[in-house]
């Protein structure tokens, strides 16, 4: 199958949603497809072999330019060339990163305008492109954010077009008025330009339905899958190792790194937890470094006192490094996560997990046995769920093998691919047909 699949760069970062489409495309490529791995905004980061092509498409800063002013809608190529270079959308991208959804509103809407829009110069030359090169059986969104492109690429390309569901909602939701309403009734409007929907969790499936205003039929749910090999066989732990929890994501609220931390202070301040560390990895952007730095200094100068440890943002090596140092993991969201694919690479390390109980955790974890389930924002809960596990070796190793276990019967690379080749087939030849 020719399969063109669209990826939202990070700004050269890190990120969960472009990982798992490199992922996904280097399965279909093992697969013997013949699969387009195409960027957009800025060029992917991943912790794995990079399967994109070589250039990004809607490079952020040409999108932002044919955005604020006419004179960009207008120039040739060459100019927009010049704005397409990866030094300089990597670091647009990571300052975009760093700003307040609300400031971008405007923005998301015009780019949901797609060939009707600013970046209509954009649209033409990603439709042009993928004609004369790929010739796709199905094109792939990286989410609705980008809906307005679906039509013109049904009509450039003559082939169904599939929409990946990964977070809109939030972001959407975080935007001002009359923003806000605005956005999510183009992507309502343009959703009859979608063949099929894929969601990755029952969760998100059943909240995007509802939010998008679609049939919950129209959405599939395809679970995440890494690499087999994801975390390597998990070594046995040091005798001399003091009970140790970890964070593996982006340093923020959202994420819910200020509730873990509160909970490893109350952790640590009860008898025979003195010595529990708390560690973390991901990337901590400048918009959050304030709050961080006041968090973390809080901390030390109570219970946590030499019990915290930031790793950074790890390559590969350095997450498998990482994983295999802890004994729990923990991100307890804010908000409820579609995703989770942190937990999947924990368990893939034999490492179990307390998550808090919305979003996609709960089916997780009843798929695997991986972990165990807290009230949302209850930070006393979590302590007590954390201190349970870990004065409990033996449990803690068993929830360990459990998830270990059914990441690889269920939930691989492989198995990813494997799912979402079915969407693509149902998308080409529709059911009764």
């Amino acid at each position: 199958m020719k399969i063109a699949i669209l990826a939202a760069g990070a700004g050269g970062m890190y990120c969960g949603s472009c990982m798992r489409d490199n992922t996904l495309a280097a399965a279909l490529i093992r697969a013997g497809h013949d699969v387009a791995l195409v960027p957009l905004y800025t060029p992917l980061r991943t912790d794995e072999q990079d399967v994109s092509i070589g250039h990004v498409f809607f490079g952020g800063v040409n999108v932002y330019l044919q955005h604020a002013t006419r004179l960009f809608r207008r120039t040739p190529r060459f100019v927009d060339w010049v704005f397409d270079r990866r030094w300089l959308l990597n670091l647009a991208g990571r300052r975009g990163a760093s700003t307040d959804p609300a400031r971008l509103g405007p923005l998301t809407v015009s780019t949901l305008r797609g060939d009707r829009g600013p970046q209509v110069k954009e649209v033409r030359r990603l439709v042009r492109f993928l004609a004369d090169s790929v010739q796709p059986q199905v094109v792939t969104l990286p989410n609705a954010l980008f809906i307005g492109v679906a039509g013109a690429l049904r009509r450039g390309l003559g082939c169904p077009v599939v929409c990946e569901l990964t977070g809109e909602d939030i972001f959407i939701d975080a935007l001002p008025q009359p923003w806000r309403d605005e956005a999510l009734g183009m992507i309502r409007d343009a959703t009859g330009q979608v063949d099929r929907f894929v969601a990755s969790s029952r969760y998100y499936a059943d909240r995007m339905a509802d939010y998008l205003a679609v049939p919950r039929e129209r959405i599939a749910v395809v679970y995440p899958g890494i690499a087999a090999d994801s975390a390597g066989m998990t070594p046995p732990r040091p005798a001399n190792r003091p009970p140790t929890v970890g964070y593996l994501a982006r340093i923020c609220e959202e994420k819910g790194f200020d509730r873990l931390l509160a909970a490893m202070v109350r952790l640590r301040g009860r008898p025979g937890f003195e010595s529990a560390q708390l560690r973390s990895a991901g990337w901590l952007g400048a918009a959050q470094r304030e709050w961080y730095d006041r968090l973390t200094r809080q901390a030390a100068a109570g219970p946590l006192s030499g019990g915290y440890h930031h790793h950074g943002e790890v390559d590969r090596a350095g997450k498998i490094a990482f994983l295999h140092e802890l004994d729990l993991l923990s991100v307890p969201t804010a908000y409820a996560e579609p995703k989770g694919i942190y937990l999947l690479e924990a368990w893939a390390a034999g490492v179990p997990a307390v998550q808090v109980a919305h979003g996609a955790f709960p089916e997780l974890i009843e798929a695997t046995g991986g972990g165990v389930l807290v009230p949302p924002g209850d930070e006393t809960a979590l302590a007590d769920a954390l201190a349970d596990l870990l004065t409990d070796h033996d449990r803690r190793l068993r929830l360990g093998q459990a998830a270990r276990s059914a990441v690889l019967a269920r939930f691989t690379d492989a198995h990813m691919a494997g799912a979402m080749l079915k969407v693509f087939e149902e998308a080409i030849a529709p059911a009764g047909e």
